[in-house]
C-alpha cells in the first residue's frame, strides 16, 4: 500500500472517531494534497493504466524478434461425402469418399530485422486414413522429418528495420509522458488546493467582517439617536452590514463548491471538509534557465517525440519509394519427406525436395500515379521538419518564459504579503479611530477595501507562484528544490 494511502486512512479514522460532526475534517497541507492526487487520484490512475498499455504494446512489439515456436495439429479431420474427383483422362465424375486425416506439425520462424526476410524450419507427420466396406482400411503416412526455407524480400519496404527505429521512442516518449501526466495531476491539485484554502480564508474574512459590521452599525444607530451622525451615514453604515452578510453567504457557497472539487478529484466517496495550512515556506532555489533547458530536452517527452516523427516522416518516404518501383522476392525451401503404408517406413530413406521462386514487380506505366505518391510523402516529410523545427524553438521560448515567470513571482509573493501586513494594521487603526470618532465611516469603508484588496492580492500571488513552481516541474521533470528528476515507472513493469 502507497503512504499517501496510510496517511489518508489513518488521517480518516483518527477524525471519524474524534469528530461528531455530520462530515470528516482532513487537515492537509499542499504537499500532501499533491501526494494524495499522484497516488490514489482517479486521474493518476486513468495514466497508470495507459502507460501500462503503452508497455505491454512495447513488449509485443519485441516479440516481433524473437523466434515463433508454435505447434499445430487436426486431430482428427473426418471427410465422408460425395464430391467430384478429376479422372486420368480429364473428366470428372461423382465418387463417394469415406476418409480421416490426422496431422501434427512443429514450427519455429524467426523474422530478421536488417533484411525484412523470414527463416523457419518445422517438421510434422501426417495419417490418411480411408474406410472401406469391401476390405480392410487403407492407412498411410506421410512424413516430413525436416523442412528449412526463406521468404525474403530484396527491394521492398522493409516493415521490421523502421519498426525498429520507431517503436522504441514511442515506448520513451510514453513513459515521459506518464511523467508529465504525474506533474500536471499535481499541478491542478494545486489549483484546487488553493480554490479550498482561499475559499476558507474568505469565508472566515467573510465572517469577521460581518461581526464588524454587525458592531458598527449598532455603534451608529447610537450616535445617529443623539445627532452625532446623519441618517445618510447611517443608511450607508446598514448597508454595508447588508453587503457583509450577502458576501458571507458567497464566500460559503465558493467553500463549498471547492471542496466537492477537491474531493471528486482526489476520489474520496466520502462526504469530507478540507482544513488547508497555509503553505508559508517558498522555496529560495534559483533556477538557471540554461540548467532547465538541458533537463527539459533530456526529460521532455517533446525532445522524444521531435525524433519519432522525423523517423516516422523518413520511413512513409522509403514505403513510397519501395511501393513506387521495381520489386523483387525470392522463397526458397529445401525438405525431406516420404510416405509409406507404416510409421518406420515413412522415416526410412526420406527424399529430398528443393523449391526456389523468384517473384518480381515491375511497373510499366501507371500513370504518374507512383511519382505522386513518392512526391507526396517526401512532400510532407519536408513540411514536417519544418514544424519540428519550429517546435523546438517555441518549446525553447517556453522554458526560458516559465523559468522567468518563477522567479519574478517569488519576489512578487514577498512584496504583496508585506502590502497585506500593512493594509491589515492600517485597517486596525482607523476602526479603532472611527470607534471613538475622530473619523468618518468613509475612511473606513477605505481601508476595509484596501485590506480586502491586499489580502486578494497576496492570496492570488501565492496561488500563481505554486501553480508556476510545479509548472515549472511539469515543463522540465526535475525536482530543482532536491535536484532529483521526476522521471516515473509503473510499478511491477
Amino acid at each position: 500500500m502507497k503512504p499517501a494511502l496510510y496517511f489518508f486512512l489513518f488521517s480518516w479514522l483518527f477524525f471519524a472517531k474524534n469528530l461528531k460532526a455530520q462530515s470528516d475534517t482532513l487537515h492537509l497541507s499542499l504537499e500532501e494534497v499533491v501526494t494524495l492526487a499522484q497516488s490514489d487520484a482517479p486521474d493518476a490512475l486513468i495514466a497508470e493504466t495507459e502507460m501500462k498499455t503503452s508497455y505491454w504494446s512495447y513488449r509485443s512489439y519485441q516479440a516481433d524478434y524473437k523466434p515463433l515456436i508454435a505447434l499445430t495439429g487436426t486431430l482428427p479431420d473426418l471427410n465422408r461425402s460425395i464430391a467430384a474427383v478429376t479422372q486420368p483422362d480429364g473428366t470428372d465424375i461423382f465418387v463417394q469418399r469415406s476418409q480421416m486425416s490426422n496431422g501434427v506439425g512443429l514450427t519455429l520462424q524467426q523474422q530478421i530485422a536488417p533484411t525484412g526476410g523470414i527463416l523457419f524450419a518445422r517438421s510434422g507427420l501426417e495419417r490418411l486414413d480411408i474406410f472401406q466396406s469391401s476390405s480392410s482400411n487403407k492407412v498411410s503416412y506421410f512424413s516430413t522429418p525436416i523442412a528449412i526455407g526463406f521468404s525474403q524480400p530484396i527491394i521492398a519496404y522493409n516493415n521490421l528495420k523502421w519498426n525498429k527505429k520507431i517503436e522504441p521512442l514511442r515506448y520513451q516518449q510514453a513513459t515521459r509522458e506518464y511523467a508529465e501526466k504525474m506533474e500536471n495531476i499535481a499541478l491542478e491539485g494545486t489549483s484546487l488546493f488553493f480554490d479550498v484554502f482561499i475559499a476558507q480564508l474568505n469565508y472566515a474574512s467573510a465572517k469577521r467582517d460581518k461581526a464588524n459590521a454587525d458592531t458598527l452599525y449598532e455603534i451608529s444607530k447610537g450616535r445617529f439617536e443623539v445627532g452625532r451622525i446623519a441618517e445618510t451615514e447611517l443608511l450607508q453604515i446598514e448597508l454595508s452590514a447588508m453587503n457583509s452578510d450577502a458576501f458571507m453567504q458567497q464566500s460559503l457557497l465558493a467553500l463549498q463548491t471547492g471542496t466537492e472539487k477537491l474531493r471528486n478529484f482526489l476520489g474520496i466517496k466520502k462526504s469530507v471538509a478540507f482544513s488547508m495550512e497555509e503553505p508559508t515556506e517558498i522555496p529560495q532555489f534559483v533556477v538557471d534557465p540554461l540548467l532547465a533547458m538541458q533537463y527539459a530536452k533530456e526529460y521532455r517527452s517533446e525532445s522524444i517525440q521531435f525524433e519519432r516523427r522525423l523517423v516516422e516522416a523518413d520511413a512513409r518516404v522509403a514505403e513510397a519509394r519501395a511501393q513506387s518501383g521495381f520489386q523483387l522476392n525470392i522463397d526458397g525451401a529445401f525438405s525431406l519427406s516420404q510416405t509409406a503404408g507404416s510409421l518406420d517406413d515413412a522415416y526410412r530413406s526420406p527424399l529430398d525436395n528443393e523449391v526456389l521462386a523468384l517473384n518480381l514487380r515491375i511497373p510499366i506505366f501507371d500513370w504518374g500515379k507512383a511519382k505522386a505518391l513518392y512526391e507526396t510523402a517526401n512532400s510532407l516529410r519536408e513540411v514536417e521538419r519544418m514544424n519540428v523545427g519550429q517546435e523546438q524553438v517555441n518549446f525553447e521560448q517556453e522554458i526560458i518564459l516559465k523559468v522567468k515567470q518563477f522567479d519574478l513571482l517569488r519576489k512578487q509573493v514577498a512584496l504583496a504579503q508585506r502590502a497585506y501586513d500593512v493594509a491589515i494594521k492600517r485597517e486596525e487603526m482607523t476602526r479603532n479611530r472611527y470607534y471613538i470618532g475622530k473619523i468618518g465611516v468613509t475612511d473606513l469603508n477605505i481601508a476595509v477595501g484596501e485590506k480586502e484588496s491586499a489580502r486578494k492580492g497576496y492570496m492570488d500571488t501565492l496561488k500563481s507562484f505554486w501553480l508556476a513552481y510545479y509548472d515549472l516541474r511539469q515543463a522540465t521533470l526535475f525536482d530543482f528544490e532536491r535536484q532529483v528528476p521526476l522521471m516515473k515507472r509503473v510499478e511491477g513493469y
